[in-house]
C-alpha cells in the first residue's frame, strides 16, 4: 500500500517562463521602434557640426505609441536633418568609437541654440529619444517607477546595440525634469539632472560650479587639465507697461463711436487693444574661454554683461493678444462659414419686427368683434405661445447682429458710389473723367510695387470691388455682423439694378472687358459696366436714326437717305424703340432697318443686298471703314474697303469655363468637331458678313486678304506676252475639302454689322450679371471679396 501511495503524494506542478510579462513586453516594444526607426548600430558618423548649425537647420521628430500594460507612452525621435544625405567619405566609421552623442558632448560649436528641444540646449546634442506619460496619463513621480523605467532602457540599448541616448520624461510635465542613458562599445553615460527651489549662494557664481564640476569628474591627474567654458547670462524683462507704446494705440472713439464719415470706411484698424510681447530676453555670451581667463567668485567678477563678445534678443508673446487687424479678419472669415442667404437673413426679420406684440392676422375680424379682455383667447393657445417664445429666443439669439442705420448705410454707399452726389444730368462726364482717373491709376500701379492684386487675384486698390471688400469687412466688424453685409449687399445690388436700367454707369472700374487677372466679382461687375456701356451706345444710335427720320420726313421726298450716317453710331450695336426681355434680336433688327431705310418690316431685308439688282447694277455698300491698303478687288476695279464690324462678346472667366466645357462634351467624332467648328464661328460669319455688305461683288479670296493675309500666297509668274504678273492662290489649308471658311463664305448674307444679329446681347448678359449678384449668399460673398481683404490688410503691414 506504501509503495501505491508514493506517486499520489507527489504532486508534479509545470511552470511556464516562457510567458512574456508586461514589463518584458514593453521592453521588446522599445526594441522594435528602436529597429523600425533604424537607430540600431554605430550611429557615428559625420561627426564635425559647423557653428550654428543648431540654430540653421531644421529640426525632424516622429513618434509612435507604446503601453506598458494599460499605462500609454509616447516614445518621440528628434534628431537634426541633415543637408546632405551622402556623406563624402572623409569621416569614416572606426571600430569601438565613441557614440555621436558623446562627441556632440564635448563640441563647443552649438552652445545654446535658440529654437531647439530644451535637451539640445543643455547637453549640445543632435538626436536623441524621449519617452514621455501620455496625454491622459498621469506623471512618473515614484522612484520605484522611475528605476523601472530607467532599468528597462537600459535592457533595450544593451539587447539593441542602439548608440542613440534615451530620455524619460520624470516628475510633474511643466518641470520639464529628464533622466537618460547613453550606451556605447565598453563605455556609458547617465545623464541626470536635479532642481532646486533656491541656488546656493557658493554656487552662483562661476568658482563654486568649477568645483562641482571637478569633484563629479573624479580625475586622478594631479594637475587637473584647464576645464574649457561658455557663458551665457540671460536677462528678462517682464513689465515696462509704464513706458511708452513703439506704436500710437488704436483710437477707440473713431471706431466704435462718435460720428461716422465715408472716409473712415477706408482705412482698416490696426494695432494690439493690450500690449502683446509678454517678455523680453537678453542673452550675453561668451562663446568659448578657458579656465584662469577670467575671474568670477563671490567677491569680485569679470563677466561685464556690457562686454560680452555676443548679445541675441528673444521676444515671447503673449498667448491671444487682442490685436484689431487680426480680429477683423478672423471675423470677416467666418462668414464663409455662414448657410444662410441674403433673403432668410432680412426676410426672417423682417416677420419677428412685424408680429412683435400683436398677434395672428387671423384674430384681426375677432379683435373688432369682441369685447378687449385683459388676455386675448388666442394668446392662451399652446402653438401662439410657443410661436411666441420662439420669437424672444431668437431676437435675443440675435441682439448682436443687426441692420445698418440709415445714416451709416448712406455714408457706405456715397463712400463706394461718390458720384452719386452729383447730379445726374452731369453725370455723364463726372464718369467720363473717372474713368480717365482709374485709367491713370492702373497705368502708375502697374509700375508701382504695391501692386499686388496680380499676385492674389484680388482687384486694384482704387476699383469699387476693393472699396467693397473695406466696407463689407468694416460692417461686419462694427457695425451689426450678418445683418449688415447682408443689408449692405442687398442695397448694393440694387444700386446697381438702377444703374443698370438707368444707364448710368459704375464707378470705380477700368474701362474695356473683364480683365480675367482680377477676382471673379471684379470681372462680373466691369461685364455688366460693358452692358451698360454697349446699351448706352445703341440708345444714342436710336436717337441719332429717330431724328434723321424726322428730318427725313419733314423734308421732301428727294432728300431722303441723304443724310451720312455718323461713323460714332455705326460702330455701335443695332437700336432699338425700347428694350425688353421677351423681343427677339430679329424683330430689334426689322425695327431699326425701317428707322434707317424707311422699309416695311416684311421681307425687306435681304432684298437690296443682292449682289446684281434685276437691271444689272450692282447692289449698294454699306457699312464702310476706309479703304484697305490701296488694294482693289480680285473680280472689280473696286477698292476693298475695311467693314464696320462688331466687336467680340467679353465674357468672364467662369463663361469661359462652361464654353470650353460644352466644347470638350462634343467629343472627337467628326459630327462633334463639325459643330465645335460651327459654334466657334459666330464671329467669323459676322465679319463675313459685314464684309459682303462693305465690297459688293467680292470673292472669297478678297475676305482672306485683309482677314488672314498668310493664308492667300502670291507668285509671280511670266504671262504669254512676257511680262511678269502677280497672281495670287489660296493656300493649302483653305482649300481642304470642306473647309469651315468656304462653307461660312456660302452662308454668309449680305448684312452690314448693325443689322445682324448681337454677338454680345448686352440685355441678356446684364440681367444674368444682376442675377447672379442678386442670389450670393454672405459666405459667397466672402470668398469672393477675401483676396481683397487680404491685399488690404498687406497694404495697411506695410504702411504701418
Amino acid at each position: 500500500m506504501a509503495a501505491d501511495s508514493e506517486p499520489e503524494s507527489e504532486v508534479f506542478e509545470i511552470t511556464d517562463f516562457t510567458t512574456a510579462s508586461e514589463w518584458e513586453r514593453f521592453v521588446s516594444r522599445v526594441e522594435e521602434v528602436l529597429n523600425d526607426w533604424k537607430l540600431i548600430g554605430n550611429s557615428a558618423g559625420n561627426l564635425s557640426l559647423e557653428k550654428g548649425e543648431y540654430t540653421r537647420g531644421t529640426w525632424g521628430e516622429k513618434s509612435q505609441e507604446i503601453n506598458f500594460a494599460d499605462f500609454k507612452f509616447l516614445i518621440t525621435h528628434h534628431f537634426l536633418k541633415k543637408e546632405r544625405e551622402k556623406d563624402t567619405g572623409k569621416d569614416k566609421i572606426e571600430e569601438d568609437a565613441f557614440p555621436l552623442a558623446m562627441e556632440d558632448l564635448l563640441c563647443m560649436n552649438n552652445d545654446f541654440p535658440p529654437r531647439a528641444h530644451c535637451l539640445v540646449r543643455w547637453y549640445g546634442i543632435r538626436e536623441f529619444v524621449v519617452i514621455t506619460p501620455g496625454t491622459n496619463c498621469e506623471a512618473i513621480v515614484s522612484e520605484s517607477k522611475c528605476n523601472l523605467l530607467l532599468s528597462s532602457i537600459a535592457i533595450s540599448l544593451a539587447n539593441s546595440g542602439c548608440q542613440v541616448p534615451i530620455f524619460v520624461q520624470i516628475q510633474q510635465k511643466w518641470r520639464r525634469m529628464y533622466a537618460g542613458e547613453c550606451q556605447g562599445p565598453g563605455v556609458c553615460t547617465d545623464f541626470e539632472m536635479v532642481h532646486l527651489r533656491k541656488v546656493p549662494s557658493q554656487y552662483n557664481h562661476l568658482s563654486g560650479l568649477l568645483d562641482i564640476f571637478k569633484s563629479k569628474i573624479g580625475c586622478n591627474q594631479s594637475p587637473l587639465p584647464p576645464v574649457n567654458i561658455a557663458i551665457r547670462f540671460t536677462y528678462i524683462l517682464q513689465d515696462w507697461q509704464q513706458y511708452l507704446w513703439p506704436q500710437q494705440p488704436p483710437d477707440f472713439d473713431t471706431l466704435l463711436g462718435g460720428e461716422v464719415g465715408g472716409v473712415e470706411f477706408g482705412k482698416l484698424p490696426f494695432g494690439a487693444c493690450e500690449e502683446p510681447i509678454s517678455e523680453l530676453h537678453l542673452a550675453t555670451t561668451w562663446p568659448h574661454l578657458t579656465e584662469g581667463i577670467v575671474v568670477d567668485n563671490e567677491v569680485y567678477s569679470d563677466l561685464d554683461p556690457l562686454q560680452a563678445p555676443h548679445w541675441s534678443v528673444r521676444v515671447r508673446t503673449a498667448e491671444n493678444p487682442q490685436c484689431l487687424l487680426g480680429d477683423l479678419l478672423t471675423e470677416f472669415l467666418k462668414l464663409s462659414f455662414r448657410k444662410e442667404s441674403t433673403e432668410d437673413i432680412l426676410g426672417r426679420r423682417l416677420v419677428e419686427d412685424e408680429g412683435k406684440e400683436n398677434s395672428d392676422v387671423s384674430t384681426a375680424l375677432s379683435k373688432l368683434t369682441e369685447p378687449a379682455a385683459t388676455v386675448p383667447i388666442s394668446k392662451l393657445s399652446v402653438s401662439n405661445m410657443v410661436h411666441s417664445a420662439r420669437k424672444h429666443i431668437r431676437r435675443r439669439r440675435h441682439d448682436d447682429e443687426s441692420q445698418l442705420n440709415t445714416d451709416i448705410l448712406n455714408s457706405v454707399l456715397l463712400y463706394l458710389f461718390p458720384d452719386a452726389a452729383v447730379e445726374r444730368s452731369s453725370e455723364n462726364s463726372k464718369n467720363k473723367a473717372a474713368q480717365a482717373n482709374s485709367c491713370e491709376k492702373a497705368e502708375q500701379d502697374k509700375t508701382s510695387v504695391c501692386n499686388l492684386f496680380l499676385q492674389l487675384k484680388s482687384a486694384p486698390s482704387d476699383s469699387l470691388t476693393y472699396r467693397l471688400a473695406l466696407c463689407v469687412c468694416l460692417a461686419n466688424y462694427n457695425y451689426g455682423g450678418l445683418r449688415a453685409v447682408a443689408h449692405l449687399w442687398q442695397e448694393f445690388v440694387l444700386e446697381l439694378r438702377y444703374r443698370w436700367e438707368n444707364n448710368h454707369l459704375i464707378y470705380g472700374l477700368a474701362v474695356g472687358p473683364p480683365d480675367l487677372r482680377c477676382c471673379l466679382l471684379h470681372q462680373k461687375l466691369q461685364m455688366l459696366n460693358c452692358c451698360i456701356e454697349r446699351k448706352r451706345a445703341r440708345d444714342e444710335a436710336r436717337k441719332v436714326l429717330e431724328a434723321n427720320k424726322e428730318r427725313e420726313c419733314r423734308g421732301s421726298g428727294a432728300y431722303q437717305n441723304s443724310f451720312p450716317l455718323p461713323e460714332s453710331t455705326t460702330t455701335a450695336s443695332t437700336s432699338t424703340r425700347e428694350m425688353s426681355l421677351g423681343k427677339s434680336w430679329d424683330s430689334w433688327s426689322d425695327s431699326e432697318e425701317e428707322f434707317y431705310e424707311c422699309l416695311s418690316d416684311q421681307g425687306e431685308v435681304e432684298a437690296p443686298y443682292t449682289e446684281k439688282k434685276k437691271d444689272g447694277s450692282k447692289s449698294k455698300a454699306e457699312g464702310r471703314l476706309h479703304p484697305f491698303n490701296n488694294m482693289t478687288l480680285l473680280n472689280s476695279p473696286d477698292p476693298l474697303y475695311i467693314p464696320l464690324t462688331q466687336e467680340p462678346a467679353p465674357m468672364t472667366e467662369d463663361l469661359l469655363e462652361e464654353q470650353s466645357e460644352v466644347l470638350a462634351k462634343l467629343g472627337t467624332s467628326a459630327e462633334g468637331t463639325h459643330l465645335r467648328a460651327r459654334m466657334q464661328s459666330a464671329c467669323l460669319l459676322s465679319d463675313m458678313e459685314s464684309f459682303k455688305a462693305a465690297n459688293p461683288g467680292c470673292v472669297l479670296e478678297d475676305f482672306v486678304r485683309w482677314y488672314s493675309p498668310r493664308d492667300y500666297i502670291e507668285e509671280e509668274e511670266i504671262d504669254e506676252k512676257g511680262n511678269t504678273v502677280v497672281k495670287g492662290d489660296l493656300s493649302a489649308r483653305m482649300k481642304i475639302p470642306d473647309n469651315m471658311w468656304a462653307e461660312t463664305w456660302e452662308t454668309a448674307r449680305i448684312i452690314p454689322a448693325r443689322r445682324q444679329r448681337r454677338l454680345f446681347d448686352d440685355t441678356k448678359e446684364g440681367e444674368k450679371v444682376l442675377h447672379y449678384l442678386a442670389v450670393q449668399k454672405p459666405a459667397d460673398l466672402t470668398h469672393h471679396l477675401l483676396p481683397c481683404i487680404l491685399h488690404a490688410a498687406i497694404l495697411k503691414l506695410k504702411e504701418e
